[in-house]
């Protein structure tokens, strides 16, 4: 999959769930996803990001291959933990690698398959 012109932004399955119940709107991940775009997130290496959410309250990771798309995967509240483990960071790494290695067939299987939903495309075209 090569790096696009412009890039692309999603969340798992899994993460639009907990999302929904945190409360966490698309408009704040496509505000966030802009944010990390511009260096305004924790890079914790291997493709993985931390970036706060919901006014402090949340943090999310995000997976990124190169700067051709973004994966919100993962929410957590602030008041429960502190951090992921060391042993999820390095789960984390794995995932984002593998996601690296997809072609564009199989991100779009991801879409098709509901396993990824899209969200922020009209936001990350005005970015670019």
């Amino acid at each position: 999959m090569s790096v696009s012109t412009h890039p692309r932004a999603f969340k798992t399955g899994w993460f639009a769930k907990a999302a929904k119940k945190a409360k966490i709107s698309d408009v704040m991940l496509c505000k966030a996803i802009l944010q990390v775009i511009a260096g305004q997130a924790d890079d914790l290496g291997g493709g993985v990001f931390k970036k706060r959410l919901s006014n402090n309250q949340y943090r999310s990771i995000i997976l990124a291959r190169g700067g051709d798309f973004w994966v919100y995967q993962y929410v957590f509240a602030k008041q429960d933990r502190a951090n992921i483990e060391d042993d999820e960071l390095a789960a984390f790494r794995m995932l984002a690698k593998e996601y690296g290695a997809m072609t564009l067939e199989q991100a779009k299987s991801q879409v098709a398959d509901r396993h990824w939903i899209e969200i922020c495309q009209t936001e990350l075209e005005q970015a670019r």
